[in-house]
């Protein structure tokens, strides 16, 4: 299926959960008089996904039915592909003042209102369950883990109407899946690919990059801007390192910069599927898998993200995968390289670990040509210099 020269979204069509200005008027009166409930940064992220489609085609947070689906059998209940959970996790207590049928405000920590939920249902979940099947592993170390283990008791299923959007960082680059596939239609693209990062670029990022443009119309950089772990790169630094590699080594044209306001999950081989998903709402027809994709420590191979596709159906999933190898420069080779096109050793080949580049960071020490751009490690450099929390 196609829009306008585009990829369907995911389920035929963008399901946008944000209240016109007269609805939300009417919701924010009517909120005064419902029950109040603080929902925390991941689910005002999800609010904001559900409210510009980028969720699609869920209408809200996932009811009994929908999240025993998605957790065991990674499909929604009418069959299309779904890997991870939205819900809404509230304590007894909270949950027990409930009724279905009736409506709640969902609020932020400082009491604003965010959107007006319709309670469809309340039930109670297996956390362990959803830790096993999601995250492939029961160990609170895990961040996704631990954040599950940490929620509340009962989930809220129902379908939200948004009101209000939290402060709008990188407000540049905050294209919703609607504008996006405006400006892709406007600038020709038919065949785009998304490509996902949490991580600041270095040069394996930017030659997996344009080895997928060589074969598409255009390439949407899409780094990920929601919550992440607290030692990950801050979302600005990370975003300032594209900017300059944008400036100078890639084609205007066929290039754009935007940022996905979503949270980790650290799920792995789910969530490659996930963003996967994200993306194709976006109008993305391919989408970058990179190696170990989403994954955190020791709890995924390195291409179970690879592995997962092989279990969806490609008509249902639709959005088309493309995968990379462990990609490195060759000095022999005199290029950048990957397992699947370099005969040479592993000593031929230049590869630094993260605690190593961190390293040299701390030490304004540049890292080689070969592993980083110049301009790159100028910018995470600075940004070594500067007090801890300063980023954002």
């Amino acid at each position: 299926m196609v829009t306008d020269g585009l990829i369907a979204p995911h389920g035929g069509a963008l399901i946008l959960n944000m209240a016109s200005e007269g609805e939300a008027a009417e919701l924010k009166q009517k909120a005064s008089t419902l029950p109040r409930i603080v929902v925390g940064s991941r689910q005002l992220a999800d609010l904001e996904m559900l409210a510009i489609g980028a969720y699609s085609p869920l209408k809200g947070f996932m009811n009994g039915s929908e999240y025993r689906s998605v957790v065991k059998e990674m499909h929604l209940s009418n069959g299309l592909p779904w890997t991870i959970p939205v819900t809404l996790p509230v304590t007894a207590e909270q949950a027990a003042s409930l009724r279905s049928g009736s409506q709640i405000a969902l609020v932020d920590a400082q009491d604003a209102l965010q959107a007006v939920m319709t309670v469809e249902e309340k039930f109670d979940y297996d956390k362990r369950l959803e830790a096993r099947h999601v995250y492939r592993t029961e160990e609170e170390a895990h961040p996704g883990v631990k954040i599950v283990y940490q929620q509340g008791d009962v989930l809220l299923g129902g379908a939200v109407r948004v009101v209000a959007l939290q402060e709008q960082h990188f407000a540049r680059y905050r294209y919703t899946p609607q504008q996006a596939r405006a400006l892709f239609a406007e600038r020709g693209w038919q065949r785009v690919v998304g490509f996902q990062t949490r991580n600041p670029v270095h040069r394996a990022h930017e030659y997996i990059q344009k080895c997928a443009l060589e074969t598409v119309d255009g390439l949407f950089l899409h780094p990920l801007v929601g919550d992440t772990k607290g030692d990950d790169i801050p979302a600005a630094v990370r975003m300032r390192c594209y900017e300059v590699l944008l400036e100078n080594y890639y084609p205007e044209d066929r290039v754009l910069l935007g940022v996905l306001p979503a949270a980790m999950r650290y799920a792995g081989p789910r969530e490659a599927i996930f963003h996967a998903i994200m993306r194709k709402n976006y109008g993305c027809s391919h989408f970058i898998v990179g190696r170990d994709h989403a994954g955190v420590g020791n709890y995924y191979g390195t291409y179970d993200a690879h592995h997962i596709f092989a279990e969806f159906d490609p008509a249902r999933l639709a959005i088309t995968p493309m995968f990379f190898d462990h990609t490195f420069f060759c000095k022999v080779c005199d290029a950048m390289a990957s397992q699947k096109t370099c005969p040479h050793g592993s000593d031929q080949h230049i590869t630094l670990s993260g605690t190593k580049v961190r390293q040299m960071l701390q030490a304004g020490e540049v890292p080689p040509r070969a592993f980083s751009r110049p301009e790159v490690a100028a910018v995470l450099i600075e940004a070594m210099r500067q007090p801890i929390g300063s980023g954002s």
